[in-house]
C-alpha cells in the first residue's frame, strides 16, 4: 500500500465542514491520513496506548505498531499538537462500502450484529480510538467527534457503531480497581439508563461472565464511554471479553439524529 485511498468527501470536507472554535481545541490540528506514513504514525500511537499502556497482545506484523487487516480499508483520523506536530490522537472509520470490500466490520468479529442489518447501508464503524495519555480531555474528543460527524454528513450516513473498551486493569478516578468486576459494574450502570431498543440488541461471541462477577463497585465508566453516552449513544448489549486487548468491549450505537441539541453545534456546527 503506497497511499491511503481518500474519498472525495474527505478531500473537500475541510472547507465544507468545520468544527466551531472552542477553547479546548486551541493548539490541535485535525486531519485525515493521505499516505501510508501517516497511517504508520497512527498505528504507532495505537501500539503505545494499547500494548505498552494497556497490555494488549498485538500481532508483530510491523514491530512497534498496531496493524490489522481492517486498516487498509479504513479512513484514519489524526489529531496533532500544533506546536510540536506530535500525533496525540487517532481513530479509524469504516464505511458500508469499505465493510463490504473487507467482508465485515471489526464489531462483527466480537458480536452477532444480525439485528443491525436494517441500518447497515447507512452505518459507519468507528474503531481503534486512542489519545496520548498526556492529552486526554473533552475538547480533543469533541474535535474528533466533529470531524467524524462531518465525514458522515458528506457521505449521507447517519448511524455509527463501535466497541468501547473497558481495560481489565481499569484505572478509575480514585486509582486502580478490580478489572473484570469494574467492567461488570459499569455494565450494570449503563444497562439501566442507556440501553437501545430490543430491536437493536446484539450478542457477544465471547461474553464476559458478568453474572459471576461483583457488579457493585462504585466506578466511573472510561471517558470515551461517558462522552459517547452524553452524545446520545446507546448500549446494544452486554460486554464481550477481548482477550488480546485484556478488555471488556461494550457494543455501542449512535444516531446523528439523537445527538442532544446542546452538543449539535459543537460537533455538527448547526
Amino acid at each position: 500500500m503506497n497511499t491511503v485511498h481518500v474519498p472525495h468527501a474527505i478531500l473537500s470536507k475541510q472547507t465544507a465542514v468545520t468544527v466551531p472554535a472552542v477553547p479546548a481545541r486551541r493548539g490541535i490540528e485535525v486531519s485525515w491520513a493521505r499516505h501510508q506514513s501517516e497511517v504508520r504514525e497512527a498505528q504507532k500511537l495505537r501500539y503505545e496506548v494499547f500494548a505498552l499502556e494497556m497490555g494488549a497482545r498485538l500481532p508483530n506484523t510491523v514491530p512497534g505498531h498496531d496493524v490489522d487487516l481492517f486498516d487498509d480499508f479504513c479512513e484514519h483520523l489524526l489529531v496533532r499538537d500544533t506546536a510540536s506536530g506530535q500525533l496525540i490522537g487517532t481513530c479509524r472509520v469504516l464505511t458500508p462500502a469499505q465493510a463490504k470490500r473487507v467482508g465485515s466490520t471489526h464489531s462483527d468479529t466480537e458480536f452477532d450484529l444480525t439485528r443491525l442489518r436494517a441500518v447497515r447501508g447507512r452505518m459507519v464503524e468507528l474503531g481503534r480510538s486512542c489519545v496520548h495519555r498526556d492529552h486526554r480531555h473533552g475538547g480533543l474528543m469533541m474535535a474528533m467527534w466533529g470531524e467524524v460527524a462531518g465525514f458522515m454528513a458528506h457521505n449521507q450516513l447517519d448511524t455509527l457503531i463501535g466497541c468501547a473498551s473497558i481495560p481489565l486493569q481499569y484505572e478509575g478516578p480514585h486509582g486502580r480497581v478490580g478489572g473484570a468486576d469494574a467492567a461488570a459494574s459499569i455494565w450494570r450502570q449503563v444497562k439501566h439508563k442507556h440501553m437501545a431498543p430490543i430491536d437493536f440488541h446484539v450478542r457477544p461471541r465471547l461474553a464476559l461472565p458478568v453474572e459471576r462477577l461483583d457488579d457493585t463497585l462504585d466506578v466511573q465508566p472510561p471517558a470515551l464511554i461517558m462522552g459517547c453516552l452524553r452524545l446520545g449513544a446507546k448500549v446494544l448489549g452486554p460486554p464481550a471479553w477481548n482477550p488480546d486487548f485484556n478488555a471488556a468491549d461494550l457494543p455501542m450505537l449512535m444516531r446523528i439524529g439523537d445527538v442532544p441539541p446542546r452538543y449539535r453545534k459543537h460537533i455538527l456546527g448547526v
